[in-house]
């Protein structure tokens, strides 16, 4: 952390923690409800009075992100951009939970082209050859560039000094691939690209309280049609439901978020890199010549399995690892 910004923070802790009547409302909330120990020092803040635009993925992945961003006295508004997502009834859930958490923190929420954003012809035509492609390959940085590029563009339009995207909070996302197309698409329209450590254990677990302290509805995988197909495929491979889109019940394990620290066991290390594991050994197959579902087939999920029945959700019924 530079030294501007520990000034920066140094002076802002005195007046979030003892004037309360001058927070604005999301910061009010989140001390509030959420925790009272100061911005996670591993944090790399932007210079002070910066004007962040958040890239926004989904509700649960933004909650952490932007109680820290308000603690540090940062203007942060949400642009939602994902058009990879699919189905269109899927987007919608998660677009519309992400503007009802907006609306409540009275955070600016962007809905670009008055809600015509939903450019899924453009990024199928960008995926084009790479459909066989395992996630966190050159499909992933695609559809990350689309978005960030689209993002930083609004930035550069509109005055923003920094851009930020939840995709970084998320264990199942590749941090450098993430962190790359954001600097990549930052540089191009000279803007600064907030780089931080979100995925701390610390704002792991505080994502998770503010998910389960929202309700907020829990997806199944990560949001395009080929993850979908993945995820469906390794539950075939497993014996387990497929997903399910909307409704009050999930395909697998609970349909919101309830528990912060079984919700977040579920996004144990150790599953996503047996997950991982896996999906890479059938895009090798694949590319050898073999179907799909026939690679996900001979896979053994015997020792990944193991991993699941530990994770049982007791109470809350069922297995985890629903959480993209």
């Amino acid at each position: 952390m530079s030294a501007l910004a520990r000034k920066a923070l140094s002076a802002l802790t005195l007046s979030y923690d003892t004037d309360e009547s001058k927070m604005p409302p999301h910061v009010l909330l989140a001390h509030q409800n959420y925790t009272t120990t100061l911005p996670d020092p591993s944090v790399l803040t932007p210079p002070e009075g910066s004007k962040v635009l958040l890239h926004s993925c989904c509700a649960p992945c933004s909650g952490a992100m932007i109680h820290e961003m308000s603690r540090m006295g940062l203007g942060v508004s949400v642009l939602f951009y994902n058009p990879n997502i699919h189905p269109y009834a899927e987007y919608l859930i998660r677009k519309e939970e992400n503007v009802k958490f907006c609306e409540k923190l009275s955070i600016p929420f962007i809905d670009l082209d008055n809600g015509k954003d939903y450019d899924q012809k453009k990024w199928f035509a960008l995926a084009k050859g790479m459909e066989g492609d395992a996630e966190r390959g050159n499909r992933c940085t695609m559809c990350f560039d689309m978005r960030m590029m689209r993002t930083a563009a609004y930035a550069k339009e509109n005055g923003f000094d920094v851009i930020a995207t939840t995709n970084a909070t998320s264990r199942w996302k590749d941090t450098e691939q993430v962190d790359g197309t954001a600097q990549a698409a930052a540089d191009r329209f000279g803007l600064e690209y907030w780089r931080g450590a979100w995925k701390s254990d610390r704002l792991t677990l505080l994502k998770y309280q503010i998910s389960a302290g929202e309700r907020f509805y829990k997806q199944e995988y990560c949001g395009c049609s080929y993850s979908l197909r993945d995820s469906n495929l390794w539950r075939e491979k497993e014996g387990i439901g497929k997903i399910k889109i909307g409704g009050e019940e999930a395909g697998l394990g609970s349909r919101w978020f309830t528990d912060a620290e079984v919700d977040a066991e579920e996004e144990n290390q150790d599953v996503v890199d047996s997950f991982f594991a896996d999906a890479n050994a059938v895009a090798d197959k694949v590319e050898e010549g073999n179907n799909r579902r026939d690679a996900w087939k001979v896979l053994k999920g015997d020792e990944l399995k193991s991993l699941y029945e530990e994770r049982k959700k007791g109470d809350h019924g069922g297995k985890g690892l629903n959480n993209w």
